[in-house]
């Protein structure tokens, strides 16, 4: 059975060989990845194919590795008010300084979105705070 492990050791091998396969794709797909290539997003159609599988595979193993870390330590998944604070400081947001709205938004969002991210914390929290800001200056 194939672990994690075995993931990252294939994704960190960057001594292997390149093979040719036959991938079937959408004719759209097609099409759009040719036409990123086109507008810089890679030098070629396979790099651009390549780069974004790497991508995806690495997301994949990284959200495997929190997710077995969790389930060993629950305690030390942030609060997804936590999350979106980490995400309010990395977009420089005075929302990072606002734990108060963060967690109020936390609050609200989950009672209608169960499966919210700390993104839509953060955009419920954005509206608080611009509500807030309205109030004070009437």
């Amino acid at each position: 059975m194939a672990t994690l492990d075995d993931l990252v050791a294939a994704l960190d091998d960057d001594a292997s060989a390149s093979t040719t396969t036959s991938v079937r794709q959408p004719v759209a797909l097609r099409q759009a990845l040719a036409i990123a290539v086109e507008l810089g997003m890679a030098t070629s159609g396979n790099d651009a194919t390549n780069q974004s599988v790497r991508a995806t595979l690495e997301r994949f193993a990284l959200t495997r590795a929190f997710e077995e870390h969790y389930t060993t330590h629950p305690a030390a998944r942030p609060a997804l008010y936590e999350v979106a604070q980490a995400l309010a400081v990395m977009d420089r947001s005075p929302l990072a300084e606002r734990p108060d709205l963060l967690q109020q938004a936390e609050r609200e969002v989950l009672q209608h979105r169960p499966d919210a991210d700390g993104d839509d914390v953060l955009l419920w929290a954005l509206s608080l705070l611009q509500h807030e800001r309205s109030a004070a200056a009437a």
